[in-house]
């Protein structure tokens, strides 16, 4: 079966699980951290090179006060409690997003475990936090309107590739699969130019219940779609 190299997912449907289960929001988020250890090693296990989880937007900063403070406290408590299993098995643990707006502890454990992690050759594990497709795109203009500026580079000699080298994912495949739970049919402000030639997969299973059986049906669909980046099927070597 045709696996992709890289997983993006939006993991929604942690306060509507909690909700119907008549507990607060947070519990939700709190069950949510299960099924992100399953796609970590579900991705390790069939040598998956990346995988990119939207965990937080920078939308999300307009939520009540007190699901923003649970979340943030679940982050430092969840890098603290995973990350030597993480490093033992080779995954290397990086953040993408806009890093200021969180507190300065957050951003002081982050940077250690993207330094302790750093050199890993596993899994290559992103985690988007503060994180906004927009704002994304808008840093790498502006990483490359200063090149411009400065003499270093022609606008003539702007291309994908230079472009590209100014997002959050400089370095990574593009995501081959994106994955959304939660039944929302809409990839929100999520890594909008690296989603381009993205395979979608949207399932109604809320974020906390997703389990190995909901992977496997997404990795199916991926291996049956025809993937032809614009090409005819005789160009792409297939039948349609």
């Amino acid at each position: 079966m045709a696996l992709p190299r890289h997983v993006a997912i939006i993991m929604d449907g942690n306060g509507r699980w909690a909700q119907q289960r008549g507990l607060p929001r947070p519990a939700g988020h709190k069950a949510g951290v299960a099924p992100v250890r399953l796609c970590i090693e579900q991705c390790g296990r069939r040598r998956i090179e990346a995988l990119t989880l939207f965990a937080f937007s920078s939308e999300n900063w307009a939520r009540p006060t007190e699901e923003v403070s649970s979340l943030m406290g679940l982050f430092l408590d969840a890098l603290d409690r995973e990350v030597d299993d993480l490093h033992a098995n080779g995954v290397r643990l990086r953040f993408i997003g806009e890093r200021q707006a969180l507190s300065v502890r957050l951003q002081s454990r982050i940077a250690a475990v993207e330094q302790r992690t750093g050199q890993n050759t596993g899994l290559q594990l992103q985690i988007a936090v503060s994180y906004g497709g927009r704002w994304d795109i808008l840093g790498a203009v502006r990483t490359v309107a200063a090149r411009c500026a400065s003499g270093e580079l022609r606008p003539a000699d702007i291309t994908d590739e230079v472009f590209a080298a100014g997002l959050s994912l400089a370095g990574l495949p593009d995501p081959d699969l994106f994955i959304r739970t939660g039944g929302e049919r809409r990839i929100s402000n999520f890594l909008l130019w690296n989603l381009a030639y993205t395979e979608l997969y949207f399932t109604d299973q809320l974020w906390p219940d997703f389990d190995a059986a909901g992977f496997d049906a997404a990795l199916q669909y991926f291996a049956e779609r025809n993937r032809r980046f614009g090409l005819t099927g005789e160009q792409a070597g297939t039948s349609a």
